[in-house]
């Protein structure tokens, strides 16, 4: 073969080889997701039509979270570790709950964890992405650490120390809650400071600000995933767009983070069951490359 022929041949192998490359690349983690362009969306989140489990869930939830409780709780964790355990041990450990609160789904946590993760990674998104899907509910594990009840634990998040927004799901239920009575709490802006920004505001008790506070420090998730898992169920703010009087611009980022990962966590809930021990050697790899064997939960 004439060395120019050669060279070509080389040269088109190399082209392939690139192709291959850019074909089984990361997509950027705020394209659009693709796996849930044929689902039925409105299928979803459809609460006027809930079961009477998921109504008393929220009635309870809206009348017990207060300020008051907020703070009792937060000054709790700060002082006590619940157990020592690794990711995949806790993500086993959370098998047997079932959210009271979700109206689409009755699976196990196990499998929808797995199948949260298991549409990113279709979708080509990012490692770290992938791990904030496989972890993003481990925060129910309060649940059985001895939390209150649920309302502690799961449902739609919301803020705490000013008035309740009419965006939150049954509003009229917080009605029961003394802090709506509360002369300072009840107004608009209540113990906060105009655009003060979603750090400075206390959230709703529940799993999704539990878990951002134990990874924090012992993840090396990226920010972008951190904000995944704060705020994915703070559904009044990132889907009805309430508390822009709160917010700064540097939300924004966040808010772009967990509307890019809001449909992996909602729609994958109507794929097919998945098989956890097939699933797990290929997670425990990328557990490892983001946490230590042991997390103090």
């Amino acid at each position: 073969m004439h060395v120019l022929d050669t060279l070509e041949v080389v040269s088109d192998a190399v082209d392939e080889v690139n192709k291959l490359k850019g074909a089984s690349a990361d997509i950027a983690w705020d394209a659009t997701s693709e796996f849930d362009a044929n689902k039925e969306k409105d299928a979803f989140r459809k609460y006027e039509e809930a079961c009477d489990r998921v109504k008393n869930f929220y009635r309870e939830q809206h009348e017990k979270q207060t300020v008051e409780f907020n703070i009792r709780v937060r000054e709790k964790f700060k002082k006590t570790v619940r157990a020592r355990m690794g990711v995949w041990e806790a993500m086993e450990k959370l098998n047997t709950l079932v959210d009271d609160s979700d109206p689409d789904t009755s699976v196990s946590q196990i499998e929808h964890l797995l199948q949260t993760a298991e549409a990113i990674r279709r979708d080509g998104k990012p490692e770290w992405m992938q791990v904030a899907g496989l972890v993003h509910d481990l925060g129910k594990l309060l649940y059985i650490f001895g939390s209150e009840g649920q309302w502690d634990v799961v449902g739609d998040t919301f803020v705490v120390g000013c008035k309740f927004s009419d965006k939150i799901i049954y509003p009229d239920t917080f009605a029961a809650n003394p802090d709506s009575q509360d002369p300072m709490y009840s107004t608009e802006y209540g113990v906060y400071s105009p655009h003060c920004g979603l750090d400075n505001v206390m959230l709703s008790w529940g799993h999704d600000e539990y878990l951002y506070h134990v990874l924090k420090n012992q993840s090396t998730l990226p920010e972008d995933a951190l904000h995944m898992i704060r705020y994915h169920s703070f559904y009044p703010w990132h889907r009805e767009n309430a508390y822009q009087h709160l917010t700064h611009a540097n939300d924004q980022r966040a808010l772009a983070a967990v509307r890019a990962f809001n449909p992996y966590d909602l729609y994958s809930k109507s794929d097919e069951p998945v098989r956890p021990e097939e699933l797990k050697p290929y997670y425990q790899g990328l557990i490892a490359k983001f946490f230590p064997e042991v997390i103090e939960w």
